[in-house]
């Protein structure tokens, strides 16, 4: 087996708490109108970046990459993620360019629905305090 064929797959959804966590975007503009600043490297989550965060929750803030829990998270059915899926069937796409994202190589959405998936994106925040209903649906959230 190849090198790359061993490659981690990661969910760019992924809680602050979660093993090998790590930032790769940042939240920019305001809950309504919010997009994602992608960071040219990615930071490993520490108590000092997670201090920045304040009280909101550091995934309202940032996008956090970690290794995919398949089968061990909620999203994941047969082999692939449903939360991509529902994001590109049912997010409109907010770019039409490939975001500079650093972790598009290893990136579980990228891997499973190609570019569709980057064009929604920038848009996605893991944790949203004021999720509209379509947006608790998507999230597949109860």
């Amino acid at each position: 087996m190849s090198k790359d064929s061993k490659k981690q797959i990661d969910c760019p959804s992924s809680q602050a708490t979660d093993e090998g966590a790590r930032i790769f975007g940042v939240i920019t503009g305001t809950p309504e109108q919010h997009r994602v600043g992608y960071l040219t490297e990615t930071v490993p989550i520490s108590e000092q970046v997670l201090a920045l965060a304040g009280d909101a929750k550091p995934t309202e803030l940032f996008r956090i990459a970690a290794p995919c829990a398949g089968g061990g998270c909620k999203h994941f059915k047969g082999n692939t993620c449903s939360l991509a899926k529902r994001i590109v069937e049912g997010v409109p796409a907010v770019v039409n360019a490939l975001p500079a994202c650093e972790i598009r190589p290893t990136c579980r959405w990228f891997r499973q629905e190609g570019k569709a998936a980057c064009f929604r994106c920038p848009q996605v925040m893991t944790d949203k305090s004021n999720a509209s209903d379509f947006e608790k649906q998507i999230a597949d959230i109860d």
